[in-house]
């Protein structure tokens, strides 16, 4: 197995945080992304957890490394030790407790502080399956998504409603930005890296067009 593991390829290395308060269902998530089922038996997460799963978004392979926090206070200063580095986000709060929504402000703070500026965030309103408990509308937090710049879904870690497609679309942002230069993988705590060296040199096309247009100009 060993062996295999080492030349497991992939373009990319990404690293996620998942975060939010406790209780919100931030380890069903993580666990039904990675076995894709439902964690029936699931305690609260002390420290950290670890999950990854290689993904294939916009045509490249991305190895996700994800960092499951503990949402309990009394954990926070050994899960705010994962931040650094990581280049994406799961925000998760609970439809149903509109305690957990009130303290995203923090977690947010907390993820664009210590992690990056730049790190890209996913609201998760997670147990949409208990919309009867709901308290917190879809509308509410839509607006707070747009106004903190996040990318904002509900999601069911028991039906599996929306959980890829959360991971997925962090991702497929991840990548569109380090298309567009916003992003660069060679920064250190950018939280990406190269699959493979060989990869560096897909960036020396952007050089050589430059070379050209100066030559053009002379």
């Amino acid at each position: 197995l060993a062996p295999q593991a080492v030349h497991e390829t992939h373009d990319f290395l990404f690293k996620f945080l998942v975060i939010g308060s406790a209780g919100t269902g931030k380890s069903c998530l993580l666990h039904q992304f990675i076995e894709n089922k439902f964690k029936q038996d699931s305690n609260h997460t002390i420290g950290v957890e670890f999950g990854s799963r290689v993904v294939n978004v916009g045509g490249k392979t991305v190895k996700l490394q994800i960092w499951d926090t503990a949402g309990q206070e009394r954990f926070r200063s050994v899960t705010r030790s994962y931040y650094r580095g990581a280049a994406g986000a799961l925000l998760v709060y609970d439809i149903t407790s509109r305690e957990t929504y009130n303290a995203l402000t923090n977690w947010l703070t907390d993820a664009r502080t210590l992690a990056s500026p730049n790190i890209v965030i996913i609201l998760c309103g997670n147990k949409k399956d208990l919309d009867a408990d709901r308290e917190v509308t879809f509308l509410e937090a839509s607006r707070f998504a747009q106004e903190n710049e996040l990318m904002f879904l509900e999601t069911s870690a028991l039906t599996g409603e929306n959980v890829e497609e959360g991971f997925l679309k962090c991702a497929r942002t991840i990548l569109n930005k380090i298309d567009s230069g916003e992003l660069d993988p060679e920064r250190m705590g950018s939280g990406i890296q190269y699959g493979d060296a060989s990869l560096r040199q897909l960036r020396q096309p952007r050089g050589t067009t430059t070379q050209n247009k100066q030559q053009c100009n002379c």
